[in-house]
């Protein structure tokens, strides 16, 4: 079986991981707009279109005829919704992609409605603004306190994350930011709503961690992992410790009913000392995070290709080691 990892920018570990699960019985593909060095790690690679270009799709149902991909999985956020909205064409020509539902791709990638989202489902979540006179109106009127974070609506990685800490700081970096979001890829999906491209959080003091709320293809809740977030490094986690998943198993079985997303729901929360879990951020891909569910003994990439062959879940596969700690690193590579 061959697959491809489209966007796949940096993720070098997951080209080796899917390789690993193939185990010699197929290829692993990777495609990006720009060349970059975890192309080359795969079997092959290629260089697209832009996501948004109109032969983008076009182009991609090629490349897998050509190729003989059976399968294709995203590790960007604005590929999701893109391949989520042409999943049947994909299907029609025998080729699984394995991407949720265009509203969950949307309410995952725009953070105004996650928090919409999180609070309908009865969660806790960092209140949360995307006017600028209101949220100024709630701090002058002692309805909310400094710091306030601020970051785009539509926003993945550290990309434009601030923190305010007065009024002035709060003007400046809410204008700096606008300006930033339309300078980089992120204008994209921030022009649905461009005076109201920004949101507003309150900060919650607590200790942050990360889950991977696991479902099968059919949207049916498989596993949560939870890991203790140690240290962060340009928006990612960078050294963390795997934990016993019970004290967030309400949190991740309620995002996986209501959301039914599919395979990987990465998502971000904190804990506060009473117990209380916070969800801040969603992403339905393989996160960051993952490596370290990964190095604890998990193997998403082998579940998934055994599901795509008619295989049943194995628990081996699904089932964490409590207590496992690891980091990330940098390593200097020859390009």
């Amino acid at each position: 079986m061959n697959i491809l990892l489209t966007s796949v920018g940096r993720r070098t570990y997951l080209i080796h991981y899917f390789q690993q699960a193939l185990n010699g019985t197929g290829k692993v593909f990777a495609s990006n707009s720009v060349m970059t060095y975890s192309m080359k790690q795969a079997d092959s690679y290629v260089i697209t279109p832009q996501i948004y270009d109109d032969s983008y799709i076009e182009f991609l149902l090629a490349f897998c005829t050509e190729n003989d991909i059976k399968a294709i999985i995203s590790c960007f956020d604005i590929d999701l919704p893109v391949l989520a909205a042409n999943k049947k064409r994909f299907e029609d020509d025998g080729i699984m992609v394995i991407v949720s539902s265009p509203e969950v791709t949307r309410i995952c990638n725009d953070k105004w409605l996650t928090y919409k989202k999180v609070t309908e489902f009865g969660l806790k979540t960092p209140r949360t603004w995307c006017s600028y006179e209101k949220v100024l109106s709630e701090l002058r009127n002692g309805q909310l306190f400094y710091p306030v974070i601020i970051k785009p609506r539509w926003g993945m990685g550290s990309i434009g994350i601030y923190k305010a800490n007065n009024e002035d700081e709060l003007r400046v970096l809410y204008a700096k930011l606008h300006h930033e979001i339309f300078n980089t890829y992120l204008r994209f999906e921030s022009k649905e709503d461009e005076e109201q491209c920004i949101i507003f959080q309150e900060m919650i003091k607590a200790q942050e961690y990360g889950l991977d709320v696991f479902n099968d293809l059919n949207g049916n809740l498989t596993t949560i992992v939870a890991k203790k977030k140690l240290a962060m490094r340009a928006g990612e986690t960078d050294i963390a410790e795997i934990v016993n998943n019970q004290p967030f198993l309400k949190t991740g079985t309620i995002l996986s009913k209501e959301l039914r997303h599919i395979a990987n729901l990465d998502v971000d929360c904190f804990m506060d000392e009473s117990g209380t879990v916070y969800v801040l951020e969603l992403n339905c891909r393989f996160g960051g995070q993952y490596p370290f569910s990964h190095l604890a003994g998990v193997d998403f990439p082998r579940q998934i290709i055994e599901w795509i062959e008619g295989k049943e879940t194995s628990i081996s596969y699904v089932t964490p080691k409590i207590g496992v700690r690891s980091c990330k690193d940098l390593l200097p590579v020859l390009f």
